[in-house]
């Protein structure tokens, strides 16, 4: 009697090509984070510019350490920071605190202020304190890759 109750059980599992082995690791979902540009404030002029989601958008590749912003701002009278384009990023870390760099100047000290949102204080560098510089918040999301 055990012996035809293996044996059936060995035919229903192959019938219905059950697996033991766990696929979870084949069937995960990759994201990629966009940080769109929310607002800049600051600066001698007190700017307080914002921006709704989608309007600029930072890609951070940190493989090839390119940032990529696409920016759709067509209001000439608001501080958007750069153009759309592709450039070279580095983070330098002194002293605990980030500092970001892009195309070989550094902008300021990068602070998360939570998982989604960051900042760039430009008043805020490796070699001390500035003034005058501007604050550029951003908020993340995910997007399904």
């Amino acid at each position: 009697m055990k012996k035809n109750i293996i044996f059936l059980l060995a035919i229903v599992l192959s019938v219905t090509s059950c697996s033991l082995k766990n696929d979870t690791d084949q069937d995960q979902q990759t994201y990629k984070s966009l940080w769109h540009l929310i607002n800049v404030s600051g600066g001698v002029s007190g700017v307080n510019d914002s921006f709704s989601l989608g309007t600029i958008v930072w890609s951070f590749n940190e493989t090839t350490l390119k940032l990529t912003i696409e920016n759709d701002n067509t209001d000439d009278t608001k501080q958007d920071g750069w153009d759309s384009g592709t450039y070279d990023y580095l983070l330098d870390q002194t002293d605990s605190r980030d500092f970001l760099t892009i195309s070989g100047t550094e902008v300021g000290e990068l602070i998360f202020t939570s998982e989604n949102n960051m900042i760039i204080n430009e008043n805020e560098k490796s070699t001390g304190t500035a003034a005058d510089g501007l604050i550029y918040t951003l908020q993340r999301t995910l997007v399904a890759e």
